[in-house]
């Protein structure tokens, strides 16, 4: 099938943002093209290029050329540090929403669509100024009828056809590189671009954010470490979404935190506890915590409060998903590298034919060096960037959850060391991983199962007896069952004996007759020695062979 003219268009847009970076160099670096490189020479466009800049940043102001969703597309693949070289990696993390906001009008019309409705029935006061404008969607200030102020968050107006357009797009370039590029089936361009779409086409469904924020909300309730605004149901549609209005100083103002007094210490190290609450409490963890996702409520400046913002990327770890990397972080603080190469056995990230020793030797060589510093100088994300990369030598497989796991644990460890460079996430982190441990396997973690399994309890023990009469009746029945089978099975061997011996016999007798004839057939021409030998063992065959075939089948 024919691409249609707008995707065509789209193609050559793209191409001349390459060659405006200089990037037609990555695509004669294929296989497929390395062959033809010699034509560059004869290209104008290449005689007056001066490359003053790295291929890294190159790659980031080409994205930031060709639009929002490769924005997006750059900031989610360089949280794949595992799969990207560190130059490139390192730039793309500095790629930002700089998106121009679409008119205020067009965001009244598709709330008055969502609504059906008129907006003036929902709002005393909508600004169609914007406050804030993103790849996929911008937020607007407003106030409702009772007097509550609410930000307005409104997907952009025809951002699912450019999304699907360029989507096909990057499909393309990913299933060339998969099938030209020599690194590509390591790297696995087409699963990287399908993980992209599945995040986009999350972001894009608002009911789905408002949901997210309503369980974080629910998670730490009771906390005064993080504060969740709340959702305004009423007003939430897919494409609209109505929270509570925050009020605080944006965490990347550091300047501004130090003038009204925070404890950076306190605040820095609540960030860490926040992060393992919520990976190791609650499996559920805001997994895009960048600088204009988060902010501080400094009312009480010796305790400061995080407020989050923004849930469209959340990340999730499965009950044993989250026990493995809790008994691998806990593992690499106790330098204990055995168990760390059986963890990643036992939990399947390896395979199960992986030699433990040498896995064990190889996490030894990565960390001793790190460990012999100083553990404020240590980073944790580093250091697990550099464990996927050895994990590839064992065929480490890549786990989404933990990809999202890493991009969250670079940003806070950004985020706190950006606020208190003296945090040390390791001294932070380990007496709660330890807390945490002893709940998950003390009384305490037996109580609060028993708790939780209370309700199903209650209605399995009524009921306990009539299933263990059920239970021994069924019992008995198969031990009945199975005793008729093997007697089955004893007199079906012996026939099947006693028919082999019937063959062998029936075999014997019928060589004996053949014999015979045949030793007939020699008479007048067997040696002379043998007299009337033939004769004679005629006749012996011949009796002996017909009253064995005679008697055998009655015995």
């Amino acid at each position: 099938m024919m691409p249609s003219p707008r995707l065509l268009w789209r193609l050559a847009q793209i191409n001349l943002v390459l060659l405006r970076y200089g990037l037609d160099e990555v695509l004669f670096a294929t296989r497929w093209f390395r062959p033809f490189r010699f034509l560059r020479v004869f290209m104008p466009w290449t005689w007056f290029r001066h490359q003053q800049r790295r291929r890294g940043e190159r790659i980031r102001l080409a994205l930031e050329d060709l639009g929002p969703i490769f924005v997006k597309f750059g900031q989610i693949i360089s949280t794949r540090r595992d799969l990207l070289p560190p130059d490139i990696a390192e730039e793309l993390s500095r790629l930002q929403d700089r998106v121009p906001p679409f008119p205020g009008e067009e965001a009244r019309a598709i709330i008055e669509a969502e609504y059906e409705d008129a907006i003036d029935g929902w709002f005393a006061h909508f600004d169609t100024e914007p406050m804030a404008s993103a790849s996929i969607a911008q937020v607007h200030a407003a106030r409702l009828h009772d007097g509550r102020d609410v930000i307005v968050k409104v997907v952009r107006p025809g951002i699912e056809r450019a999304i699907a357009r360029d989507l096909r797009v990057l499909y393309t370039f990913a299933r060339l590189a998969q099938r030209y590029w020599s690194e590509g089936h390591r790297l696995r361009p087409v699963e990287v671009v399908h993980e992209f779409d599945t995040t986009l086409h999350d972001e894009l469904d608002l009911m789905r954010e408002a949901a997210s924020a309503t369980q974080l909300k629910r998670n730490f309730r009771d906390s005064d470490l993080l504060y969740v605004p709340e959702i305004y149901w009423p007003g939430t549609r897919r494409s609209v979404m109505v929270m509570e209005r925050i009020h605080g100083l944006q965490i990347s103002d550091v300047e501004g935190l130090k003038r009204a007094g925070v404890d950076m210490k306190a605040l820095a190290e609540r960030g860490t506890e926040i992060f393992f609450t919520q990976v190791f409490r609650d499996s559920f963890f805001h997994a895009d915590m960048h600088p204009g996702n988060v902010f501080v409520d400094v009312t009480d400046p010796a305790n400061p409060r995080y407020i989050a913002v923004d849930f469209g990327i959340m990340g999730s770890l499965s009950p044993v998903d989250h026990r493995y990397l809790a008994d691998n972080f806990l593992a690499f603080f106790n330098r204990d590298y055995r168990r760390v190469a059986e963890l990643h056995v036992a939990s399947g990230w390896v395979p199960a034919d992986t030699r433990v020793d040498e896995f064990e030797a190889a996490m030894r060589t990565v960390c001793e060096p790190i460990f012999e510093r100083p553990l404020g100088e240590i980073s944790l994300g580093a250091l697990l960037m550099r464990l996927f990369q050895t994990g590839r030598r064992f065929d480490m497989e890549i786990q989404p959850q933990l990809v999202l796991l890493q991009k969250t644990l670079l940003a806070i460890e950004g985020l706190g060391r950006q606020l208190y460079p003296e945090l040390d996430l390791w001294d932070t982190g380990k007496p709660y991983l330890e807390r945490w441990m002893k709940e998950q396997v003390g009384a305490q973690a037996v109580v609060k199962h028993l708790r939780r399994e209370l309700p199903r309890l209650g209605e399995i023990l009524p009921a306990l007896p009539r299933r263990v009469d059920e239970a021994i009746g069924e019992v008995s029945q198969t031990r009945a069952q199975l005793s008729e089978q093997q007697a089955e099975l004893k007199a079906l061997r012996d026939a099947v004996h006693q028919n082999g011996r019937r063959n062998f016999a029936g075999a014997v007798g019928a060589a004996l007759v053949i014999s015979a004839f045949v030793i007939a057939g020699l008479d007048g021409r067997s040696p002379m020695m043998l007299g009337d030998a033939p004769m004679i063992s005629w006749i012996i065959g011949s009796l002996g062979g017909l009253i064995w075939l005679a008697a055998w089948p009655r015995r």
